[in-house]
């Protein structure tokens, strides 16, 4: 049985994972359920900040040294990746509707960050 969280392998139909091909099968789910007209940028935002409040819920009254164990516990651990998952939906979502290359886009923070913050 292959793990359904294990993005080292292929997709449904075989294709190996990537951006695209993620931003992609986000984009035929929606279409499948006609749901473009809902998915305006300012409906992605909230969801997104939705999605990444129940994160923070998952979080929020852990101690440090608690929070770093959270993947240990199963029940807990698929929460979290639950919702690491509906955050960077919304997010590779929001990036399709705006033209955003999110790789390219993170590219070029780091690079300004590098310049920023010099070691």
């Amino acid at each position: 049985m292959t793990d359904p969280l294990d993005a080292s392998q292929p997709g449904p139909h075989g294709e190996p994972l990537d951006v695209a091909a993620l931003q992609r099968r986000l984009a035929d789910f929606a279409a499948a359920r006609n749901w473009q007209p809902y998915h305006t940028p300012k409906n992605l935002v909230a969801a997104l900040s939705v999605e990444a409040s129940e994160l923070v819920e998952i979080f929020q009254w852990l101690t440090p040294e608690e929070s770093a164990r959270v993947m240990a516990d199963p029940d807990t651990a698929h929460r979290v990746t639950d919702e690491v998952a509906d955050v960077l939906a919304y997010l590779l979502q929001l990036c399709e509707v705006l033209g955003i290359d999110p790789l390219a886009a993170l590219n070029a923070k780091i690079d300004r960050n590098e310049r920023r913050f010099p070691i």
